[in-house]
């Protein structure tokens, strides 16, 4: 794999009992780029990230991560690697302030974690650190904050941080606008593109006008296969990408003018 790509996988598959979730994918991630895997839902996208992480075990196929395959390595050792999952499921601790959440998370990549609830033994640099991330997110005012009661776009991006923390080269991102209101998914998409700098970014994403606005290259899934690729323009345009979305080839596929 040229060293262009971070990320591909060869003929990747999953089967359940029979019923195929994802179907012979073969995708290539370059580096720095974020790469948008799109698709209607049943699609495959979850099932597909659960195979990269390797909380799930390929039927055949294989994952090269940095010309090195990955397929038979287990989800820590992936982690280990530079690969990090984030969002979907909140990743925070509510009754931590917002710098004790981001703490956390640089002890643990320092396997240091047994020590989280010793703030005063914490060191130095590991707080610089901390609220060094904080200000990369916009969060460096809430720092003393209890995270419940973050609002909730405030909440993602504490989970940027800490997903952050963990030093990615590839950061996968589930739904990191899903659940909000037009002023957080505006904030956390300015986010993405900020925390993009020298990273490389797949995320998986409902919202048709992030996708457009951040995505260097799009991938479309229906029914675990790619039926697209390529940049948002030519994509959105693309007849079996509308009728997957929209159920006829007639419509227009929302932010395809972006």
């Amino acid at each position: 794999m040229s060293a262009e790509f971070i990320l591909e996988t060869r003929g990747l598959t999953k089967e359940f009992k029979g019923f195929v979730a994802v179907s012979d994918v073969h995708l290539k991630v370059q580096r720095g780029h974020i790469h948008a895997l799109i698709g209607p839902n049943g699609a495959g996208k979850t099932t597909f990230f659960n195979l990269l992480t390797k909380f799930l075990n390929p039927t055949s196929g294989r994952i090269i991560y940095n010309g090195v395959d990955i397929t038979a390595r287990k989800p820590a050792q992936t982690a280990r690697l530079g690969i990090v999952r984030s969002f979907q499921i909140s990743a925070v601790f509510p009754h931590m302030t917002v710098l004790e959440n981001v703490r956390a998370a640089l002890q643990r990549n320092l396997g240091t974690s047994f020590h989280v609830w010793k703030a005063e033994k914490t060191p130095l640099p590991l707080h610089e650190r901390a609220r060094a991330l904080l200000a990369e997110v916009d969060l460096a005012n809430f720092a003393d904050t209890m995270t419940a009661e973050l609002p909730y776009g405030r909440k993602r991006a504490l989970e940027l941080a800490t997903t952050l923390a963990l030093e990615p080269e590839l950061m996968l991102l589930d739904e990191p606008t899903q659940g909000m209101g037009h002023e957080d998914v505006a904030r956390v998409t300015e986010l993405i593109r900020k925390v993009s700098a020298n990273r490389t970014i797949l995320m998986v994403e409902h919202n048709m006008n992030v996708v457009a606005s951040i995505a260097d290259r799009i991938t479309v899934l229906q029914r675990g296969a790619i039926i697209a690729d390529g940049p948002y323009a030519e994509v959105s345009k693309n007849p079996q990408v509308i009728e997957a979305y929209m159920g006829t080839t007639g419509a227009v596929l929302q932010g395809a003018h972006a």
